[in-house]
């Protein structure tokens, strides 16, 4: 079922942080940076697979906001969106960067996004088909 808890974060708190169990199993750590600014890059916080979807959200910490956004890659303007949300349909190796917004109310902190190899699911689903190529 797992458990989650929820917490009002001052940028003191920024570090890596898991999930632990009674017996002493736990989770892959997170890094999570906490900033006192006006502005937010939403963005994945675990590496994501080539081939999916991916949407970094450019938000006003503390409220919902739908302001046009500006989007960079490795300081490098890529996209304005007038949603505030940046979509990437199919993500690939060369999308794997340090992201960050503008928006009228400021600047986000640069967050890294890791990219990993193809999905091993359509690994299998080649394979398989590899295999009935040569019966």
């Amino acid at each position: 079922q797992g458990s989650s808890c929820i917490v009002s974060l001052i940028p003191s708190h920024s570090g890596a942080y898991w999930c632990e169990s009674g017996s002493g199993e736990h989770s892959n750590a997170v890094n999570i940076t906490v900033h006192a600014g006006a502005v937010i890059l939403e963005s994945p916080a675990l590496p994501v697979t080539e081939g999916v979807s991916v949407t970094l959200r450019c938000r006003n910490q503390g409220t919902p906001s739908d302001l046009t956004a500006d989007f960079y890659k490795d300081g490098s303007l890529i996209r304005t969106e007038t949603t505030g949300d940046m979509t990437i349909p199919a993500v690939s190796k060369s999308d794997e960067g340090l992201y960050k917004c503008t928006n009228s109310e400021g600047e986000s902190p640069e967050s890294w996004m890791t990219v990993t190899g193809e999905n091993l699911r359509n690994l299998d689903v080649q394979m398989i088909w590899s295999f009935f190529t040569l019966l």
